[in-house]
């Protein structure tokens, strides 16, 4: 059975950073793409990053491209997201998935429909 479980959430003052696990299991881990995905109430689930497991080629949102940064390590199963100089506008949610299609794609696709998996989710919080 597929799993993913995110861990690293919590509060942080605006300008800290974080860095977000995903914990991946029941899959082979290189045949997939992982995203890290965010949502607040009211809102729609928002791409924030992908990464191709095989290739480790990446995508990353506007409102994050130059903060946050993806990794992946197939050994440990595991896919990082490290988040540098937080603002309150990024406090949400945050959820990592799993897309099965990843080892065809040249770059990640990275929209939540596309996704089949998901974690269950970790709190970030960011204070002004």
């Amino acid at each position: 059975e597929v799993q993913l479980v995110e861990s690293g959430g919590g509060l942080v003052q605006a300008g800290g950073s974080l860095r977000l696990s995903c914990a991946a299991s029941g899959f082979r881990f290189d045949d997939y793409a992982i995203g890290w995905f965010r949502q607040v109430p009211g809102k729609e689930r928002e791409a924030i990053s992908c990464i191709i497991s095989s290739t480790s080629t990446t995508f990353y949102a506007d409102s994050v491209q130059g903060r946050f940064t993806i990794s992946s390590d197939g050994a440990k199963n595991t896919v990082y997201l490290q988040m540098n100089n937080l603002s309150p506008e990024d406090t949400a949610v945050y959820y990592c998935a799993a897309d099965s299609h990843g080892k065809f794609w040249y770059t990640p696709r990275c929209r939540a429909y596309e996704y089949e998996d998901w974690g269950q989710g970790t709190q970030v919080t960011v204070s002004s």
